[in-house]
């Protein structure tokens, strides 16, 4: 069995590389089991979260070789790791052979779980952001921060980042990374007035509070959620739902486990049947994605096992 190291997950992926392998896995499809979500409860601090995301399918592009993959997914979410230096997301993922269930790789899933988020999103900005989308806003300033800037610059032409977090220093950090890749980057001060002179708003966060408000969305802004991936959690405003047409990854992990669909939805500012399109459908061309230059376009992502599947077979068949 192989193992795979952060450092050899990023040598062997490119953004738009796998932002057209995730597409033509949804356009496949996988079986994958809606995940397992536990709460972890702890005293004196902030609950962690176990997920558990299973999928399976034959996807390996290999006339030769039918009998695909099965692939596991393990992950905590502790949102106190920042205090203490550590990302809040830890992942390990196995990938096993479709047939036998022999163990073939194990794969770092943290490093995994980014380069997949960060391409959904790219993925989604394929049918949704304005062709000419130049202006782009991240929101937070983590580990993926720098990897959805990469993904959109991949994606649409952008000249124009911009990086908000509650800690400046932290966005400056991002700031002085993509720079030095050559980025025209800098420091959003204020972010109600970014969010509205941006193209894209590309949000990812552990909040639980709106950040981006629909009352400073622009006609023709696309927005991309990334954070908020239990009920409890959000990152925009009944606002923004009711002004944007909205897509999302996967419908059904969508409407049960998104905060920002399932809080509209509670509220009324959303109903389950405004969901437009999920990426099955998109990918398929059973609907489409922006339909004019005006159209406010928001993406939730949720993270789907079918994307870890994707990328845990595409990191495997280029080191085996």
């Amino acid at each position: 069995m192989l193992s795979i190291s952060a450092d050899q997950v990023d040598a062997c992926l490119e953004y738009a590389e796998l932002v057209q392998t995730l597409g033509e896995a949804f356009r496949k499809g996988a079986v994958q089991p809606v995940r397992h979500h536990h709460n972890i409860e702890r005293h004196n601090a902030t609950d962690s979260t176990l997920l558990l995301m299973p999928a399976w399918s034959d996807f390996s592009g290999k006339a030769d070789e039918e009998s695909g993959y099965i692939g596991v997914k393990i992950a905590a979410v502790s949102p106190d790791n920042n205090a203490v230096g550590k990302p809040a997301v830890m992942a390990v993922y196995l990938l096993m052979d479709g047939t036998t269930g022999e163990p073939l790789a194990l794969i770092d899933g943290q490093r995994l779980t980014a380069w997949r988020t960060a391409c959904a999103s790219g993925l989604a900005a394929s049918y949704l952001a304005r062709e000419d989308a130049s202006r782009l806003l991240v929101v937070g300033a983590g580990a993926l921060s720098p990897m959805l800037a990469r993904t959109h610059s991949a994606i649409r032409p952008i000249n124009d980042v911009k990086i908000w977090n509650r800690s400046s220093a932290n966005a400056q950090k991002v700031v002085e990374a993509l720079r030095a890749e050559g980025m025209n980057a800098s420091v959003a001060d204020d972010l109600d007035q970014a969010i509205g002179e941006a193209d894209i708003v590309s949000c990812a966060t552990l909040s639980t509070a709106p950040l981006v408000k629909g009352a400073f969305l622009r006609p023709g802004v696309h927005v991309d959620l990334v954070g908020a991936f239990t009920p409890d959690m959000r990152e925009s405003d009944d606002e923004a739902m009711r002004r944007a047409s909205v897509f999302a990854d996967t419908r059904a992990g969508a409407i049960k486990e998104a905060g920002d669909i399932v809080q509209a939805i509670r509220s009324g500012a959303l109903q389950e049947d405004d969901i437009k399109a999920d990426f099955y459908q998109l990918t398929r061309g059973e609907k489409p994605g922006r339909t004019s230059d005006d159209e406010i376009t928001l993406f939730k992502s949720v993270g789907a096992a079918i994307e870890d599947l994707a990328g845990g077979i595409a990191v495997y068949e280029k080191h085996r």
